[in-house]
Formats: C-alpha cells, sequence, structure tokens
C-alpha cells in the first residue's frame, strides 16, 4: 500500500470509553394493614422483605413478630391443615411435661439425701442418664420400622414411657432404700421414651409440609418446644415451693400434670394428617371409596385413625391382614394357583374364613398394596363365599380393579398420598 493510499483511508476514531454499567434494585413498596414494606429483589435471585413503617397498635405488632418467630414463613398458606392444632396441643404437651421434670428431679434429690442445688441436680441426673436411659434407647432403636408404620401410636406411647418413669421418680421418696433401682427403672422407661419421640417427629413435621418448607417448620416446631419447655420449668418451680413441697401434694398435682400431658399428645397427634400409606389407612381409603366412589385425603382420615388398635380390620375393605409369613397362609400345592390369577403382580391373596391375608413380594410398593386390597374388597363385596375361594371370583375382582385403578390411583396422587412405598411396619414379605 502507497503513501497516497495511506492518506485516502479513514482516519479511526479512538475507542468510546462507556460509563459502567449500574444494576438498578428490582424493589416496590407495599401498604397494607397501617404497614409499609419494601421488597427487593437480590442478586441472587432471593425477595427479601423489609418493614418501612408500621402504625399498628403495639399487640398487633408483637402477634407477628410471634408468628415470625414460631410458625414457618407463609402460615398458615404454607402449611396442611391441622397445623394449629398440633401446635396448641404441642406446647401444652411440653409445659405440662416440663414441670413433671423439676418435681421429679426434687424428689430424687430428697430420696438420695441430697440438698435440692442446681449443681447436684445436674450431677444425679447426668449420673442416671448415662446409665439406665443409654439402655433403654438401644432397645427402643431396634423399633424403627415400626414406628415409620405408626408414628402417631408410637408418640402417643413416647409420651406414656415418658410419664411412667417420671412417675417412678415421683415415687422415690418412698422407697429410699431402693432408690438406685427405682430411678434406674424410670431414666430407662425414660430412655425408650427419648428414642421413639426423636424417631417419629420427622415423618410427623413432613406431613405439614406444604411446600418443601420442612426445615422452616422443623425450625418452628423445636422454637415452640423450647418456649414451652422453659415456661414448663418455671411452673414446676413454683408448685415444687408450693402446693408440691410435700409428698402428698406430688401425690395429687403429678397425676394430674400426667394426665394433662397424654391427652395433649393424643390430641396432638389426632391433628397430624400422616399421608404415608400404612395398613390401616390404606384400609379406610379403600373403604371409603368402595362406599362413596371417591379417594380420602390425609385431612379426611386423621381423626378417624386408631392410635391405640391399629391392626383392626374393616370389613368394608375386604378384611385384609399384611405381614403374615408365606409359609402359615399359603398352601405349597395352591401358591402356584394363586400366582396363576396375578401372573404380573407383587401381590399374593389368599381368602379364609375370617380374613384375607395378603402378601407383598419384597419391592412391592404402595400402589401394589393398594392393587391387592381393591381386590380383596371387590372380592368379599361380591357376596360370595371364602370357606372355599374360587379363582373365579379373584379373577372377577382383578378385571373390575383394572378397570378402575388408573383414576383411583391420580386421585390418590392429587389428594397428597405417598404412593411410592407401603409401610407395613416388620411384616414378612416374599421374593421368589
Amino acid at each position: 500500500m502507497n503513501l497516497l493510499d495511506k492518506l485516502k483511508m479513514p482516519k479511526k476514531e479512538p475507542d468510546e470509553v462507556k460509563p459502567p454499567k449500574v444494576e438498578v434494585p428490582v424493589y416496590w413498596l407495599e401498604t397494607s394493614d397501617s404497614v409499609s414494606r419494601r421488597y427487593e429483589f437480590e442478586p441472587h435471585g432471593y425477595l427479601t422483605v423489609k418493614v418501612v413503617n408500621d402504625s399498628r397498635p403495639i399487640y398487633h405488632r408483637v402477634a407477628e413478630s410471634f408468628l415470625n418467630k414460631f410458625f414457618p414463613a407463609g402460615y398458615p398458606y404454607s402449611v396442611n391443615e391441622g397445623y394449629l392444632r398440633y401446635t396448641q396441643f404441642r406446647a401444652l404437651q411440653h409445659l405440662t411435661s416440663a414441670a413433671l421434670s423439676v418435681l421429679s428431679t426434687q424428689s430424687l434429690l430428697f430420696a438420695a439425701g441430697l440438698r435440692p442445688t442446681p449443681a447436684q441436680a445436674t450431677a444425679v441426673s447426668w449420673i442416671l442418664k448415662d446409665g439406665m436411659q443409654h439402655v433403654g434407647k438401644l432397645i427402643c432403636s431396634n423399633l424403627g420400622a415400626r414406628m415409620d408404620s405408626e408414628p402417631k401410636r408410637w408418640r402417643i406411647l413416647a409420651d406414656v414411657l415418658y410419664d411412667l418413669g417420671t412417675g417412678l421418680e415421683v415415687l422415690s421418696p418412698l422407697c429410699p432404700h431402693l432408690f438406685l433401682e427405682v430411678a434406674g427403672l424410670g431414666n430407662f422407661a425414660k430412655g425408650m421414651a427419648v428414642v421413639a419421640a426423636r424417631a417419629t417427629r420427622l415423618p410427623i413435621y413432613s406431613s405439614f409440609a406444604k411446600e418443601g418448607n420442612l426445615s422452616d417448620i422443623f425450625a418452628k416446631g423445636e422454637a415452640i418446644s423450647t418456649l414451652f419447655n422453659v415456661v414448663g420449668m418455671g411452673v414446676g418451680i413454683q408448685l415444687a415451693s408450693t402446693v408440691c413441697s410435700s409428698m402428698q401434694g406430688k401425690m395429687i398435682v403429678g397425676p394430674l400434670l400426667s394426665i394433662v400431658h397424654v391427652l395433649s399428645v393424643v390430641e396432638e397427634m389426632r391433628a397430624v394428617p400422616v399421608n404415608s400409606l400404612n395398613p390401616q389407612r390404606t384400609a379406610m381409603i379403600v373403604a371409603d371409596f368402595l362406599k362413596t366412589g371417591k379417594v380420602s385425603s390425609p385431612a379426611d382420615l386423621r381423626y378417624r385413625e386408631d392410635l391405640l388398635f391399629h391392626g383392626r380390620l374393616i370389613e368394608d375393605a375386604g378384611n385384609v391382614k399384611v405381614g403374615r409369613a408365606l409359609h402359615k397362609v399359603v398352601k405349597p400345592s395352591k401358591l402356584k394357583e394363586w400366582k396363576e390369577i396375578f401372573p404380573e403382580e407383587k401381590f399374593v391373596l389368599s381368602p379364609g374364613n375370617k380374613w384375607t391375608d395378603m402378601l407383598l413380594e419384597h419391592n412391592a410398593t404402595g400402589e401394589d398394596a393398594v392393587r391387592g386390597w381393591l381386590v380383596a374388597a371387590y372380592a368379599a363385596s361380591m357376596g360370595k363365599s371364602f370357606h372355599e375361594p374360587s379363582a373365579s371370583v379373584l379373577q372377577d375382582a382383578y378385571d373390575k380393579m383394572n378397570i378402575v385403578f388408573t383414576p383411583f390411583l391420580c386421585e390418590l396422587q392429587a389428594k397428597g398420598w405417598h404412593t411410592d412405598r407401603f409401610l407395613d411396619g416388620t411384616g414378612s414379605r416374599f421374593a421368589f
């Protein structure tokens, strides 16, 4: 390129320096119920809320502060039905439990001949926990599968065991020569109670989680427990220094607190809408479906569950019993016949005089259990005699189940039931 060509080329303008880009935060103000709030999206995408102006009365602000500290964010829309009632009785349960604990510790100190100072109370409790309480924990830890199947029942049993252990501690001054035995047995019961209560806590909390907010519900539930445990300790200290300063007072107040404690946990558990399938809940769902044509939700069944006799048979659901050993319910000559009726299924039905046994394969899910239950219920509703079970009756019931199962399963899942597993406790399963 010659010099003339270079002179004809346009001159290159220097690059312009662009000013740095300033990110304007995305925010807005909302005013509702005399409260102005600033909503802002942070760079990582989370939404923050800040109160700018609050002209409400002081009691409104205190109430909202309490809800924010002790209830999940977004309450009541972020939790399932029954959470408030569960929390109310949980608070009462912890209050009475903490008060009973103070009374039992005082009685233990008296029985041991010690003055009730805080340091000595801690020493005695620590020694007993390190002993018999750990034994109780080890024994109860082997019952985890049963707790998964019936968390409500085991939660109630945990509090009954706890009150039993506390009662033994309260009565320890009546037999000071047996102090170690009585106190050790009491802490053995309390050790089992601690494991059962902790093991059932997660399935109970998860039944309330509606928006994937399990951690929030768990944290706020523990906050409620801590608050009312402290209040209960204050009540217990007041009782111990007044009406319960004598053994006669403890004999009157102790049982009353224990009754309120157990009744509170019963009402607490009745409010829990557990959404996992176990034998009792599955039978109730099938019975309601056959009678009304509708699928019941966990909230519909919570007050109808039998928390004491969970193994009862439900006639409208075919009187099905799950979990018995294969060799006890099916003769080898009949096993092939029953399996041929349901060739692709993971269950086998064995009708008897009083009930129908259902056996599940080791990898059967909640869907498989529901399919088997529907077949047994339809077979029973046909009015046929099960003294001599007919393969044609089961075949007709099986065909009827296949017609209704798909919409039934969709409705079951839409109601919030977890159909990916079936919790039958320690029931026996088989594999070919």
